[in-house]
Parts: C-alpha cells; sequence; structure tokens
C-alpha cells in the first residue's frame, strides 16, 4: 500500500518525507485555506518539489469549461501532479480528457461503488472513497472500500487505483490494507500514531536500561 500524507502543511510533508515512507500528497481548497497560504499555485509547486510522488492539487470550478482551463493551468505545475476533480458529471468529462492526453487524474469526493465504477470507466488515475465521511452518517466506509475493490478486481481494463480517502485512524488504514486498496491517504496525525505501540515502548525501554548496566558503548 502506498501512503499519502493528507495535508498542505509544509512543514508536516518535510517532517514525513524525510522518513522515507511517503509516496505522495493530497491537497483539497479545506485544508489549503488551513495552511494559511496566500498563493496556492506556489504553494503546489513547493509541494512538488518535496516529494516525487503524486501531489494531487484540486480544481476550484464547478462547470465543464472553467474546470478545464484550470485543470490545464494545474497539471503545468510539474510532472507529478495529479489534477483533483469531482466525481460530477462536468468532473468525470474533464477527467476523460486529461487522461487521455496522459494526465493523472484523482477523482474525489466518491461515496457509492456505482460512482467508482464511473471513475474507472473515466479513466481516473486514483478514486478517493471517503471512508471517515460515510462513517459520520452511520454508514461504513470499510464496506465501500471493499466493494470497489472487489469490483476493481474483477475486470483487468480498470487501472483506476483506490486512494482510500478521509481516514480518521490507524484501523481505517489496517482494515483499507488488507482489503487491498492501492493507496491511503492519510493526515499527519494519523501517520505518526502507526508507530506507536505501548509494549514497543516498553521493550525499548527495558534495552536502554540493560546497555547501560553493561557499561559499555558502541564505537562510532
Amino acid at each position: 500500500m502506498k501512503f499519502f500524507v493528507d495535508t498542505a502543511d509544509l512543514a508536516d510533508i518535510r517532517d514525513l518525507a524525510e522518513t522515507g515512507l511517503l509516496d505522495g500528497v493530497t491537497t483539497n481548497p479545506s485544508l489549503v485555506a488551513k495552511s494559511g497560504h496566500s498563493n496556492f499555485i506556489e504553494l503546489i509547486k513547493e509541494i512538488t518539489s518535496i516529494v516525487d510522488g503524486p501531489v494531487s492539487a484540486e480544481v476550484a470550478s464547478t462547470e465543464f469549461e472553467p474546470m478545464l482551463a484550470e485543470a490545464h493551468t494545474l497539471a503545468k505545475i510539474a510532472d507529478n501532479i495529479a489534477v483533483k476533480v469531482p466525481l460530477t458529471p462536468a468532473g468525470l468529462k474533464v477527467c476523460k480528457i486529461l487522461t487521455d492526453n496522459g494526465t493523472m487524474v484523482n477523482v474525489t469526493l466518491c461515496f457509492s461503488a456505482a460512482q467508482a465504477i464511473l471513475a474507472a470507466k473515466a479513466g481516473a488515475t486514483f478514486v478517493s472513497p471517503f471512508v471517515g465521511r460515510l462513517d459520520d452518517v452511520g454508514q461504513s466506509g470499510m464496506e465501500l472500500i471493499a466493494d470497489i475493490c472487489s469490483i476493481y478486481n474483477s475486470y483487468v481494463n480498470f487501472k483506476t487505483e483506490v486512494l482510500v480517502a478521509s481516514v480518521r485512524n490507524p484501523m481505517h488504514v489496517v482494515e483499507a490494507a488488507k482489503m487491498g486498496a492501492d493507496v491511503a491517504t492519510i493526515p499527519p496525525s494519523v501517520i505518526r500514531q502507526l508507530f506507536g505501540h505501548p509494549l514497543t515502548d516498553k521493550g525499548l525501554a527495558q534495552f536502554v536500561a540493560d546497555w547501560k548496566k553493561t557499561g559499555q558503548t558502541i564505537p562510532v
């Protein structure tokens, strides 16, 4: 499974990229607003310079023609841009045009298996089902991931990767991995939670204490 970080915070992106475990970045208008940056294009350009993998940058328009124009602008920022479009008729029309021309596209705001089928038919590079938001309204986000993975695996001509979004906790990541999802885009705080386990902390403390008792050091 590939790990993308879901943020527009440059400090978090740099910190997590240094682990060597980061495969890409996703942003959206809400995350950009939260970052406080006033120049969206320059922000995205800087993110693409930090990571080699796909960087999702989202269009702002909802109508076809302005959305397509914005998509072309975003695609020119860097070779690793994945233009992010909503799962609407206009968004999928833009998706088809872009992917036919070799541009990566992330189709976002997916909430049903039927929508995911349409995204694959439109040639999306990624489809982003929002598991946390489904959980919030009493539906099972992980059941949707299972359904999409099952459908995509049934058709060899579907090349779209399942990108699990709206991740709220480590178990969302683990369950998605068990289902065979291709990517999880994860908030920085949840990525850091993946490292933790009380038995790891306890075992490390014991090793440190026991080593100290030997009075030795390892030459460096």
